[in-house]
């Protein structure tokens, strides 16, 4: 009898948490990338920064596997993947600020969705510095699209400021439902959260070419 009770109980906490990420999945899929990167309406201070990758649906959907892919490898994947992105997204946004080019932003965010997605579909579990260099590799796409969009006349360092915080908070709510990895059936709900990642990467992979 208790075999068959943890089975029921891991399909409920199954279908609970997947019940969670459907209207996310509707927004998200429903939703223009091009609404990530638009000027219309952007405040010029930490607020236009802070609201800028939360508003974006890629944006989201990379920044919370960063934090996933972390909580699935465990220490210290949790802490080093989530200071990487961030740090190497700062970098890459001033490059963008300056108005360096860099070709296949769009591409290479939607790509940053279905990689990382599928790392914690398929709990790839690499070295520590092979997912560090992966993650710090997308993270240049994300920067330079929010530094490539500073508006004119924006506080770049509070503008700045502003989309690392909100990164951050991304990053951490990916690190909250990925604990849920240390038991059977929330493992199978993290993976499946990184497989409906990944799918709507493609989507906006579609999008965009």
């Amino acid at each position: 009898m208790a075999p068959a009770m943890t089975f029921f109980g891991s399909r409920r906490v199954i279908m609970r948490s997947l019940g969670c990420l459907l209207p996310l999945v509707a927004v998200l899929i429903t939703s223009s990338p091009a609404l990530a990167h638009s000027e219309n309406g952007a405040a010029i201070d930490f607020a236009g920064g802070f609201t800028h990758p939360i508003f974006g649906p890629d944006h989201v959907i990379a920044m919370v596997a960063v934090g996933l892919w972390g909580a699935f490898l465990g220490a210290p994947a949790i802490w080093v993947l989530p200071v990487v992105f961030p740090l190497v997204m700062a970098a890459a946004g001033a490059l963008g600020v300056f108005g360096v080019p860099l070709p296949g932003v769009e591409v290479g965010i939607a790509l940053s969705a279905i990689a990382l997605g599928g790392m914690v579909a398929f709990a790839a579990k690499p070295p520590l510095w092979i997912a560090a260099v992966l993650v710090g590799a997308f993270a240049v796409f994300h920067g330079h699209a929010h530094g490539a969009e500073l508006p004119v006349g924006a506080d770049a360092i509070a503008y700045s400021m502003g989309f690392v915080v909100a990164t951050g908070m991304l990053h951490v709510s990916g690190i909250a439902f990925g604990g849920l990895s240390h038991w059977p059936a929330g493992r199978v709900a993290v993976r499946a959260a990184g497989a409906v990642i990944a799918l709507i990467g493609v989507a906006f992979l579609v999008r965009s070419i």
